[in-house]
């Protein structure tokens, strides 16, 4: 009963900082979002000039027709994750940090997996930021540690207040971003032959097939995994595979593409200055809304992971928006004093951590299914069950073994070596018994008593 007295009398005071955006409880059906609006958020992802950029890269080293193989390779590997991953979030109303505890991991292996999440997150928070005040800086001018501040406020700001003020963003920037882009696109080739730029040869050294595909598809892995971050707050299956499948056709085949005859026409991978130098002022300052509009989701989902890791290491329930403006500040004053690109080799360690967490949450939840009947039970009722497993060994030792075959295996698409081998020695052990969890976790005061969200229609739903 302290427990449970002390979380109703801080609730006022957390409430009224942002959206606590259920992080630690099912998102009910009566709050969850509409097609056009979660078709937005999704469609955000692919407005960034970063998949130009890595089209004109990818253009620079191969024929448009193999350009266009690895991106379908690519496509294809991140939508199958996205669906398998997401769909389970969609059904289940729970980010990934949360889903863990009855899928895979159990409660004391979910800590781990927000801890790892979290720090990979806030920690490319931190570098985009510091890419984005670099990229005003150079354009407009002023100190770039000015621009980061300025950033990393605007972004923390929107994020505090959660995913309904995020998808009426996502409303306004999209549109936007892609009309812009179109226009500086068409006004670039409109002089060209585009058969003659498909037809032309790499004009740079020849990149192969399969570090291309793993540009492609590693690059987004971590996103993939962390999906149910958004698909939670979708209605519909058939709305998560329509909508993440929109978006790859529209960043692999439209963006990308489009970037490897921007490539192939400059025959450089720098095609940036193409979409601003023809868009003005305007442009940069879509270009960089789009670009807050993708950050935000990486603030976003670190705070989702700090929550649930708090709530298991610590026994405290922290309100999300408290921790977004904690991640917020921090993340805004390193990448501020230029500290965080030095540990991206850090952080892509971690993103090869990441995905062997995919592959164990497919495994248990669509085929071996053996800690996932609490939620079945109370997927109905919209509550969290009232017990999930403490440890699960086997588990923990899986994902060690992925993660060594991904980062130390030199063939083929190291993030996906590793969701791979985490996917099959989760099922053949799991199938065969050998997965079995230990000890029994009840659900904390606080969680029960976490706070909701207003009973009104939220902002920007369809």
């Amino acid at each position: 009963m302290a427990s449970a007295h002390r979380a109703d009398a801080t609730a006022p005071e957390a409430k009224s900082i942002g959206s606590d955006d259920y992080s630690l409880s099912r998102v009910p059906r009566d709050k969850r979002f509409g097609f056009w609006s979660m078709l937005l958020q999704w469609l955000a992802q692919s407005g960034s000039i970063s998949q130009f950029t890595l089209g004109a890269t990818i253009g620079v080293g191969m024929t448009f027709g193999n350009a266009f193989l690895a991106f379908t390779l690519g496509a294809v590997i991140l939508e199958i994750v996205i669906f398998a991953i997401g769909l389970a979030g969609m059904r289940e109303g729970l980010a990934t940090p949360m889903l863990t505890r009855w899928v895979g991991f159990g409660r004391n292996g979910s800590a781990l997996v927000s801890f790892v999440i979290a720090v990979s997150l806030v920690g490319w928070f931190g570098v985009q930021n510091t890419i984005f005040g670099n990229s005003v800086s150079a354009l407009v001018g002023g100190p770039s540690w000015m621009w980061c501040v300025f950033a990393g406020i605007a972004i923390t700001a929107l994020v505090i207040f959660g995913f309904r003020y995020m998808a009426l963003f996502a409303k306004i920037v999209t549109p936007l971003f892609f009309g812009m882009v179109a226009w500086s696109v068409i006004t670039t080739l409109k002089d060209h032959s585009l058969g003659d730029l498909i037809s032309s040869p790499p004009p740079g050294e020849t990149i192969p097939l399969a570090v291309a595909a793993t540009a492609i598809a590693g690059g987004y892995m971590t996103g993939a995994i962390v999906s149910p971050e958004m698909t939670r707050y979708n209605r519909k299956g058939s709305h998560v595979f329509v909508q993440s499948a929109s978006s790859m056709i529209l960043s692999e085949y439209i963006v990308g593409m489009t970037g490897v005859l921007l490539g192939h026409l400059v025959k450089s991978s720098d095609v940036s200055h193409i979409v601003l130098s023809t868009s003005g002022a305007f442009g940069v300052l879509v270009v960089l809304m789009s670009t807050a509009k993708i950050n935000d989701w990486n603030l976003y989902g670190s705070s989702l992971g700090v929550v649930n890791f708090f709530q298991v290491v610590f026994g405290r329930r922290l309100h999300r928006g408290v921790v977004t403006v904690a991640l917020g500040i921090a993340g805004t004053l390193l990448s501020a004093v230029g500290i965080m690109t030095h540990f991206t080799d850090f952080l892509s360690l971690l993103g090869v951590m990441i995905p062997p967490i995919g592959g164990i949450i497919v495994a248990e939840y669509w085929v071996v299914k053996r800690m996932r009947r609490p939620l079945d039970e109370t997927r109905a009722a919209e509550t969290l069950p009232a017990t999930s497993p403490t440890w699960v060994p086997m588990s923990l030792a899986i994902w060690l073994v992925a993660f060594c075959v991904g980062k130390f295996y030199d063939g083929g698409i190291p993030a996906l070596n590793s969701l791979i081998i985490a996917f099959v020695l989760y099922c053949g052990l799991g199938l065969a018994g050998w997965i079995k969890p230990y000890g029994t976790s009840t659900l904390d005061d606080d969680e029960a008593h976490a706070p909701a969200a207003p009973a009104t229609t939220p902002a920007g739903a369809a």
